[in-house]
């Protein structure tokens, strides 16, 4: 049953000082931006939330640029945005591999990196190529800015360290050494949730990260480690699989996301590229 629109309260700020003085001031408020989860979520009725703080007219984070020698991407960067940026096609073209597989047209235009980190659901499409790249998420509030290793972000099923009063307000990725390579495996190449989705770094310190296969995303330091190592990609395959804890559910089964997780791996690693 859907909730009655008249007892929703939505603040909408115009600069990014503002929106964090009302995080402060008029929390707990719930940050929004593209809302393509949460307009779902409201559908069908199964949204408890009642006080929004809508970011989207916020400009200033929608920047991308190099940075000290980072490449630095604001939280509402749209997937479309990704698509389209020439830096992050030749600086992370696994990102924007990634975009382009999340959802249609009109959900690329609207979706935002933020969003889709804050979601922080496993299967998200973005999150296995910023664990793999090393990404840093930036959480600013009215007091204080923070960084956080993207593979500390997530704590579990949509769970997160962000605080109430914080908002991401950007990415820092490192240069990426080696080649890239994105593979998302589902119903369809896009609008569908993945069953299985990985991001590959390969080179003499390869980096894996896969998503749909845990509760968060697995970022495999063992199977990275015994790849740097020499190990073959049989042995290599045996340690991935034992580092990911898929289950069985409406879009597959964990036995299915082994053998696909195995597969890509050998798949990733020896023909990587943007």
């Amino acid at each position: 049953m859907q909730p009655s629109i008249s007892r929703l309260k939505l603040f909408q700020p115009s600069s990014l000082d503002e929106a964090l003085a009302l995080l402060r001031d008029e929390g707990p408020l719930v940050p929004m931006a593209g809302c393509t989860d949460l307009y779902v979520a409201l559908n069908f009725g199964t949204l408890t939330d009642t006080r929004f703080l809508d970011l989207w007219r916020l400009d200033a984070l929608r920047r991308i640029e190099a940075r000290d020698g980072a490449l630095s991407i604001g939280a509402l960067a749209t997937h479309a945005d990704l698509i389209r940026s020439a830096l992050v096609r030749r600086r992370l073209p696994m990102l924007a591999a990634a975009a382009r597989e999340i959802g249609g047209v009109q959900i690329q235009n609207r979706g935002t990196l933020g969003g889709n980190v804050a979601n922080a659901s496993p299967a998200g499409d973005t999150l296995p190529v910023l664990a793999a790249a090393d990404a840093t998420v930036v959480l600013r509030s009215a007091g204080a800015t923070r960084r956080v290793p993207f593979t500390e972000f997530s704590t579990g099923y949509r769970q997160t360290v962000r605080r109430p009063d914080e908002l991401i307000v950007a990415f820092e990725i490192p240069p990426v050494r080696g080649r890239q390579a994105f593979r998302k495996v589902g119903t369809r190449a896009a609008q569908a949730i993945s069953k299985v989705v990985m991001a590959v770094v390969s080179g003499d310190s390869p980096r894996i990260a896969v998503g749909s296969v845990a509760p968060t995303v697995v970022r495999a330091r063992r199977t990275e480690a015994a790849l740097a190592s020499g190990a073959s990609i049989d042995a290599a395959q045996r340690i991935l699989i034992e580092e990911i804890a898929p289950i069985d559910d409406i879009r597959s089964t964990a036995d299915y996301r082994r053998r696909v997780v195995a597969n890509l791996l050998a798949r990733l690693t020896s023909g990587a590229s943007g």
